[in-house]
């Protein structure tokens, strides 16, 4: 008999460490796993917001950004704005992060806050294509070797027909002189803006990508198949010269991607491998 209850007092014990194991692996779930909830007092719980925490979390998990890098929408409530979050690593981004600011870059709620210092990619390219509505920077490890040779960056396969047929590159040094590669003015930022013209996107020498869309949406998926062309092409010169798309094949194509069939399952897809809301 004493056996026995020795036995069941061992389960019991068993059972109650498995729970708390179990407790303490929810608790260290990523943070895209857990619940968030809106700071009301600075940013409201609108959708376009919603999918801009959701945008961090992608390009982080799709490793279009790294522990640099930054996504931002221009403000639904006043296009002369735009939101994105405080200084953060987008995979850590989380509703009360969200600051907004002014074409100039200037945050219009400060409150002790750390802002992103490129923020003026963002600014300056809101202020001169008023049709953008989100933009990414990002370092992205496979584009990188782009910006620092004469291989141009074309699309190769038909789903990254929308980073556009032409992907400029743009050398700070031309306007700037030496710097520390990063764009902390104005006066850079609208330099980077006129570099990437009316394309969706452009490469900064030495940097990273900068990639602009109409939508957060359209904005990622850009920067996430900019990724996967570059892969694509990397590993495809292993093997011989790669041809890439013609300019009927990329409007086709890019009218394809962005259409109602597919954009939405494409986002779809990509908030589930991040874990985050659709």
């Amino acid at each position: 008999m004493s056996s026995s209850v020795d036995l069941l007092r061992r389960r019991i014990v068993l059972a109650g460490a498995s729970f708390a194991g179990l407790a303490g692996l929810a608790a260290a779930l990523p943070q895209a796993q857990q619940p968030l909830s809106f700071d009301k007092s600075d940013v409201p719980d609108l959708p376009e917001f919603r999918r801009l925490i959701s945008a961090n979390r992608i390009l982080a998990f799709e490793s279009v950004v790294d522990a640099f890098g930054h996504v931002s929408v221009r403000d639904p409530r006043n296009p002369a704005n735009f939101v994105m979050s405080r200084s953060r690593s987008p995979a850590l981004v989380e509703p009360a992060d969200l600051m907004v600011f002014d074409l100039k870059g200037n945050p219009l709620a400060l409150r002790g806050r750390t802002v992103y210092g490129e923020r003026m990619i963002h600014a300056a390219i809101y202020a001169a294509r008023p049709e953008v509505n989100s933009v990414v920077h990002g370092h992205t490890y496979s584009v990188l070797p782009f910006t620092i040779t004469n291989v141009p960056l074309r699309p190769v396969v038909h789903v990254a027909s929308v980073i556009g047929a032409e992907i400029p590159v743009w050398d700070i040094s031309t306007d700037f002189g030496d710097t520390d590669m990063l764009v902390r003015s104005i006066d850079q930022g609208a330099s980077l803006a006129r570099k990437l013209a009316n394309n969706s996107c452009v490469l900064m020498r030495g940097h990273g990508v900068a990639v602009v869309g109409t939508s957060i949406e359209r904005a990622v998926l850009t920067a996430i198949y900019l990724k996967i062309n570059a892969d694509v092409i990397l590993q495809a010169r292993a093997l011989g010269e790669t041809k890439a798309l013609n300019d009927k094949e990329i409007q086709l194509s890019t009218t394809a991607q962005f259409s109602d069939l597919a954009l939405p399952r494409a986002w779809e897809y990509f908030c589930s491998r991040a874990g985050v809301e659709f």
